[in-house]
């Protein structure tokens, strides 16, 4: 029984560590590194993370600094970030890449904030797969483990305490960021 609940706290644990890194590259009206995530670079044929072409810095509160390695895939980093759905506009002068993050606009806000919460929704239907995959093992292990109706209750209640306890961490999360997105 310990083993499916410390499995379950485990996995949920996972899964607001991911989502996490969701609400990270979400864009705030701040340069942050962790922006550029989700962009892929077309290297050679090959789809890559632009950290792993370049050096990404923050010199500035609203600008990041694109050093690529390798000065012949600038402008393949360029055209990721020009086509990506993040709206900013990269300028280069022939060494590096500047991306100016200008400021939000009230639309632009309350539309991240509905992405932002939809996310959380999503990170909370995650946490309660786990808590009904981890019932299902409990009932499924009840009969071939020997345990009674009262161990079988104490387990589930103790995944709906650890499922309560998640998602209370998923709404302060999002709650979090939708305040950093609002922040003017």
């Amino acid at each position: 029984m310990d083993r499916i609940i410390t499995e379950a706290r485990q996995r949920m644990q996972r899964s607001l560590e991911a989502l996490e890194k969701e609400y990270a590259a979400i864009r705030t009206g701040r340069a942050t590194p962790a922006l550029l995530d989700n962009i892929r670079v077309d290297y050679y044929g090959t789809e890559l993370p632009v950290n792993q072409l370049a050096t990404v810095s923050v010199p500035e509160s609203r600008l990041i600094v694109i050093t690529p390695w390798d000065k012949s895939s600038l402008q393949a980093i360029e055209k990721a970030i020009l086509t990506s759905d993040l709206g900013l506009t990269p300028t280069s002068d022939g060494s590096l890449i500047r991306i100016q993050i200008p400021s939000l606009t009230e639309e632009r806000r309350q539309e991240l904030a509905k992405a932002v919460n939809k996310q959380a929704e999503q990170g909370r239907v995650a946490v309660r797969n786990i808590r009904r995959e981890a019932n299902d093992t409990i009932d499924k292990r009840k009969e071939g483990e020997g345990w009674s109706d009262d161990e079988v209750e104490a387990g589930k209640k103790d995944i709906q305490k650890l499922t309560d306890e998640f998602i209370v961490k998923v709404d302060e999360l999002t709650e979090a960021k939708v305040a950093e997105i609002m922040e003017v």
